[in-house]
């Protein structure tokens, strides 16, 4: 295993901050996964996960198991991981900018497409190269000012050239559930059943700046685009795995998680061995449409009456707002019928404040933000 820094631009006279990445196997030799954890710094289940998943691979790596390259990302976020505010660590935006530690990745896809057509034959593989060096080329042309921006520059730069990207995150209270681009689920209904998530939302819309999306996304648009007689494969398969909620920090979890994870690479070729058993199917993907964010339309104290995992109906009452100064008390019902799958553990909520968010079947009423 080696351990390979790069060292952030200084924020502030007399402080540098550095990137870590653990490179398992042979690099450019066999395919590539790459894995990084709590990109948003305040989710950390994933940091934990990882520091499980190294003691498989090192005895994987020690047993000559590797057949590529693994890299690792346990601590994707030294900016966010720094930041503390009143004894509280918020870790999702940057306070210097107030920008998401997870927008803003390079879209690749309007970079690449013009005069792609002249630079691509009938070769998939040879494809897959060229449009890989066209993505370094535009990471390369890059020249970032701000720390942030830089760290951004280095983790696209060390997942640019992975078959596989799995990015660890979390939310506050919630289900294990999994975000991908529709395009993916085949390769990644495994790792579902592997992990066990309760719920997969798939999005097949294009755009958007996500590290997820940056990584993956280009590859299943121009491929789309350019059709059979210019072929590309599906360059990177990308998902974002999130990992229950904040508080979920347990070691025998996370080594199941780990055992999961390393039983996926080893299903997708990335290590040698017998794969374990697959376990039984998840439930059916939801789509991005069906997701509902349900917000609090006025201030006050939050009583829930509705758990995380429930099945809810439209209308049902999920909470109430009370407001002891009015003596009012305001129901907030569900905008869907389906799963509450995300919930924000406030207990006074101000108005316009998001409280959870329901998985429906059909096209929900009120989009998710996830900013």
């Amino acid at each position: 295993m080696e351990i390979v820094s790069r060292v952030l631009p200084q924020a502030s006279i007399g402080m540098r901050r550095e990137l870590l990445s653990l490179h398992y196997g042979r690099r450019g030799d066999g395919p590539k996964a790459y894995l990084q954890a709590s990109l948003h710094a305040d989710e950390l289940p994933g940091m934990l996960v990882i520091h499980h998943l190294r003691r498989l691979l090192e005895q994987a790596e020690a047993a000559g198991l590797l057949r590529g390259e693994i890299v690792l990302a346990p601590a994707a976020n030294p900016i966010g991981l720094a930041q503390a505010l009143l004894h509280q660590q918020p870790g999702r935006f940057e306070l210097r900018s107030g920008e998401n530690f997870n927008r803003r990745f390079t879209d690749f896809h309007p970079l690449l497409r013009s005069g792609l057509e002249d630079c691509l034959g009938n070769d998939a593989d040879a494809n897959l190269r060229t449009v890989r060096a066209r993505m370094r080329a535009a990471l390369d042309a890059q020249a970032p000012v701000t720390e942030l921006d830089a760290l951004r520059l280095e983790l696209s730069r060390m997942a640019l050239d992975s078959d596989l990207v799995l990015d660890l995150h979390c939310d506050s209270q919630a289900l294990l559930h999994l975000y991908a681009d529709a395009p993916f689920w085949p390769a990644l209904e495994p790792l579902a059943r592997y992990l066990g998530v309760a719920a997969v939302v798939l999005n097949d819309e294009p755009g958007g700046t996500t590290f997820e999306e940056s990584c993956g996304q280009s590859w299943w648009r121009l491929a789309g685009e350019l059709g059979p007689a210019q072929p590309l494969p599906l360059g990177c398969v990308a998902a974002t795995v999130e990992l229950r909620g904040q508080g979920d920090l347990d070691h025998g979890q996370a080594r199941r998680d780990a055992e999961a994870l390393y039983a996926y690479l080893q299903l997708r070729g990335h290590i040698g061995g017998c794969a374990p058993a697959m376990p039984p199917p998840v439930p059916a993907p939801w789509t991005w449409r069906g997701m509902a964010s349900v917000s609090a339309p006025t201030p006050g104290l939050v009583l829930r009456h509705c758990v995380v995992g429930a099945e809810v109906k439209r209308g049902q009452p999920l909470l109430e707002l009370i407001d002891p100064l009015e003596n009012r008390v305001t129901p907030v019902l569900s905008p869907a019928e389906g799963l509450l799958y995300v919930s924000h553990p406030l207990r006074y909520a101000q108005a316009g404040m998001e409280l959870c968010r329901i998985l429906g079947r059909a096209d929900a009423s009120a989009r998710v933000s996830l900013a």
